[in-house]
């Protein structure tokens, strides 16, 4: 094999190899949109009717780890937890939706 038909199948092997490096990557970039949490459809949704939906959907009082554990599968959102216990709280108080069912147990109100 002569020097020429040597350069022409290493530069023909380096641009096969940098195609499929290329569709691995895109491979395995599309493996990880997939292992991602997909966002609920509804974007413009509150943490309130976030909370909300877990428990018309669940049909029981979750504590409040249970919640936060649902909101980050669900939705793909992480929440502090001490801000979510005030602002369910708040809700409580005013007799809006939610009832506490116990210590950091929330539920829905059944009216």
């Amino acid at each position: 094999m002569n020097d020429s038909s040597k350069e022409i199948k290493e530069a023909i092997l380096t641009a096969m190899e940098a195609g499929l490096s290329a569709q691995l990557k895109a491979i395995r970039q599309l493996q990880s949109d997939l292992e991602k949490p997909q966002p609920h459809p509804q974007k413009s949704m509150s943490q309130m009717e976030m909370v909300h939906d877990i428990l018309l959907n669940v049909r029981k009082p979750l504590h409040i780890s249970e919640i936060i554990e649902q909101l980050q599968k669900r939705f793909g959102i992480a929440i502090d937890r001490e801000s979510l216990v005030s602002a369910l709280s708040k809700k409580v108080a005013r007799k809006d939706r939610f009832i506490r069912t116990g210590k950091n147990t929330f539920g829905l109100r059944t009216e």
